[in-house]
This record gives C-alpha cells, structure tokens and sequence, in this order.
C-alpha cells in the first residue's frame, strides 16, 4: 500500500535486524564495511532523521514510550538508490525491440513526446514515484524529457516527500523527432533556468543530461559542459558505449574523436559529478580517462541483457590501476524492472560470465551508500548513520514461499541475504521510508 501522504514525519522507533554499511565490502574488511545488529532498533526524529540505532536492550530511556513499528526478522537497511532511471519511460518497459536504436524509434520516443503536455507529466509524476516506493527505492537520479514541463513534474512531486532526487532537460537537437527536439542555444537557456528554479532546493539536484552523444550536435555538447562549469555543483548524466551499433553511429558522427569517450571528453564533461550509464564496450584509454577524471558508471544488467547490448565487465572496473567508480541502476524502461533486488540478481549473473562473484553485501552496498557517494549525497543518506535522513527500507528475507523454503538452508547471515538478493523482489519490500514519512506499506504490513 503506497502512502499518498506527503511529509506527516513523527518520531517512532523501528525494531528489526538492522544493516549499515560503512564502506566497500569489496575492498574493505566485512567487519568494518559493515554492522549487522540482529535484534536491532532504530530511531527516526520528527525531523525524518535518524537520531540513533543500536541493539534494542540498549534503547535509550529518552525513547520508552516512543511508538514502535517491529518489523520483526526483517532487515531494516538504507533505502535503495537507482542512478540511472527513465522517468518518462515508467510505461514501456518490457516492449520487444532487436536493439537499442530501433527500440528507441519505436517506443521511446513516441513515449517521449507525450510529455509536452503539463497535465500528462503532472499525472505520471507521482506513478513513476509510488513505483520506486514500492520497490524500495528512496533517491534516485532520472531522465526526464526535453519538456521543461516534465522537469517540473518530476522535481515537484519528489519535493513534496523531501525525497533525495535528482534529474534535468534533456538536451537533444539531431536525429530524433522534432517534437523531442530544442535548439542548443534555446535549451541552455531552458536548463539554466530551471537550475535556479529547482537545484539544491530542498534534497533536489539538477543534472545537466545530454541523452547522449548521437542526439547532439558539437554546440549543444559545448553547452551542456559549459553549463556543468558555470553550475559546478549540478550532476551529468548521459549514455555511454552501451551498443556497438550506437558507438559506429557516434564515430560517424564525431570523428576527430579518439573513441566514444573522448567525445564527451572534449566537452569538459568528465568529472566527479558525471553519471555514465552503461560503459560496456570501453578501451583502455576511456577505462583511463574515466578514472582519472573521478567519474562514475552505471551498470545496468537488466537492460543491458534485455537489449542484448553486452555484459558490462566488473573487473574491468575494479582494476587497481586505474579503478572506476560504479553503481547498480535499473534503466527502466529498457530495464525490466523497477526492483534493486532484481537487479542486483542480474549483475550477480552477467558478473559470472565475466568470471566474478558479486557478493551479497558489494551488490546491496552498490545499491545504496555507493549510489550516494556517486550522486553527491552521501553525507546526508546512503546509509542509516546517525544524522542523515531517515530513507529506509524494510526487506522480509521470508517474503514468498520460495524464500522461506531457501532459508531454511542458510547457514548465516551472509548466505540469507545473497538468497533475498537472488529470489526478492517487491514482494519482499516490507515498508520504505523517505525523510521519516512511511511512504509503502505492504498489505500484510499494513494489516
């Protein structure tokens, strides 16, 4: 049951094994990355913030007649951040394509343009939203469209949960339908304005978003760098090297560049605050490029497998030479679906062909306090540390049949949280809560 009330935050006490993680489980040792408080409570503020957590006999008397939410056995865990989601395409997922280009012709952008309309954005605004909710998804960073109108939508409806959100214009002006195209001169103006208007308003950012490198001409490129120097604080996103038809396109198009990556390079638009989702087919001078520079990819398996795009390569990342930062995304709607379980399922998966095991806890920290980190908002969520907002969600490792019968095998804890991981899904989201506010329930919860 999803919560239509906005910001109704009161202070309460929630009770149930409690997961913060600290660091990269991956490059960290597990007993510092992260704390497991089996039996384990928590405090949210009337703020929304979380004021202290600890084992539940340790609960401070300050808090005795606190109400208390017991999710019994169920894993309380900083809420789920998605780094690279469609907005306007909450509608379209799992609609058959052969590839990315055709599927883009063929539903997105036909998706796309309806989102010109103010009352249409307006609507699928809080949809889009009740669906992250549901999923366990707290923050996110977002496409929208090249409408001003779904920007406002969009930041509006996340503004009214003080949600941790990011998302921007896109920025297209070739090889797309005049109807999802602006002018570079006009469409800087477009995005400059609406970064005073939303940009650091609340827990919003603006992110300067090029949807990628076939659908803007050099002017518009040279803008949107010089907008991320002029606003230093926004975020990028964009697309990069997720399809082998895409990057012939692009060397079509851009061919004083090195490789895909330098034509963004060129740009100025590398950096710690850039998003690049996918970055499957790279050589070793953009594996370079993008580390030296402190930028970050998205892998997005589900889309990626479902497009046939390619296996994104986590040792690659991972290479200590030159390690890249990267999160886990859902890529709806070329993604298929909206849950981070789900996802993390897949990257388990597409890591095994490319000889890694994710792990459990590395897959659940990418998720989380990893997204933050590559947003820019690790200080105040991403993880359930004391003083950072109270973006939670409550995980039943029991939730279907399937789960309880596999955990009735598992041997400890890390083996039951790589099974939730495996066999989740939304079914298994037992409450989220953003800034404190109880924003889903689920029916049984609710019950």
């Amino acid at each position: 049951m999803v919560n239509s009330n906005h910001i109704d935050t009161s202070e309460r006490v929630l009770k149930g094994t409690v997961v913060i993680y600290h660091g990269d489980p991956g490059t960290t040792p597990i007993e510092k990355a992260v704390s497991v408080l089996d039996n384990g409570a928590l405090v949210i503020s009337a703020e929304g913030k979380i004021a202290w957590t600890g084992q539940q006999t340790d609960l401070p008397a300050i808090y005795k007649n606190t109400p208390v939410n017991d999710y019994g056995n169920s894993l309380i865990m900083a809420g789920f951040i998605d780094i690279h989601v469609h907005f306007p395409q909450y509608r379209i997922l799992a609609a058959h394509g052969k590839s990315l280009l055709e599927w883009l012709e063929k539903y997105t952008f036909p998706e796309e343009a309806q989102y010109a309309s103010k009352a249409h954005a307006d609507a699928a605004a809080p949809i889009f939203l009740r669906q992250l909710f549901r999923h366990g998804t707290t923050g996110a960073l977002a496409f929208s469209t090249v409408h001003e109108e779904s920007v406002n939508a969009l930041f509006a409806a996340a503004s009214r949960h003080n949600m941790a959100l990011a998302t921007g214009k896109t920025m297209m002006n070739r090889n797309a339908p005049d109807a999802l195209t602006h002018s570079a001169d006009k469409c800087a103006v477009a995005c400059q304005t609406l970064i005073n208007k939303w940009h650091d308003k609340k827990r919003l950012k603006y992110a300067v978003t090029p949807r990628f490198a076939i659908t803007s001409t050099s002017d518009q490129l040279q803008h949107a760098g010089d907008l991320l120097r002029n606003n230093p604080t926004c975020l990028m996103q964009t697309h990069l090297s997720e399809n082998t038809g895409e990057i012939a396109a692009v060397e079509g198009l851009y061919q004083n560049a090195r490789d895909y990556t330098d034509v963004y390079q060129q740009y100025n638009l590398l950096g710690p605050q850039s998003i690049f989702a996918h970055g499957i087919h790279l050589s070793e001078r953009e594996y370079a490029a993008l580390s030296e520079s402190k930028s970050a990819l998205a892998h997005c398996p589900t889309s990626n497998n479902f497009l046939g795009s390619g296996l994104f390569d986590i040792n690659h990342s991972l290479d200590q030479k030159r390690p890249i930062r990267f999160g886990l995304a859902t890529d709806i709607g070329a993604g298929t679906s909206y849950s981070m379980l789900a996802t993390m399922a897949e990257a388990y998966k597409v890591g095994m062909l490319n000889n890694y095991s994710l792990s459990a806890h590395q897959a659940f920290y990418r998720s989380t306090l990893a997204n933050a980190e590559i947003m820019q908002i690790s200080d105040t969520t991403g993880s359930l540390k004391v003083g950072k907002w109270a973006d939670i969600t409550v995980l039943d490792p029991y939730a279907t049949e399937t789960l309880r019968i596999r955990q009735e095998v598992s041997k400890d804890f890390n083996d039951l949280l790589f099974a939730l991981m495996m066999l989740g899904d939304d079914r298994a989201v037992e409450a989220t809560y953003v800034a404190g506010n109880c924003v889903y329930e689920s029916e049984q919860t609710a019950a």
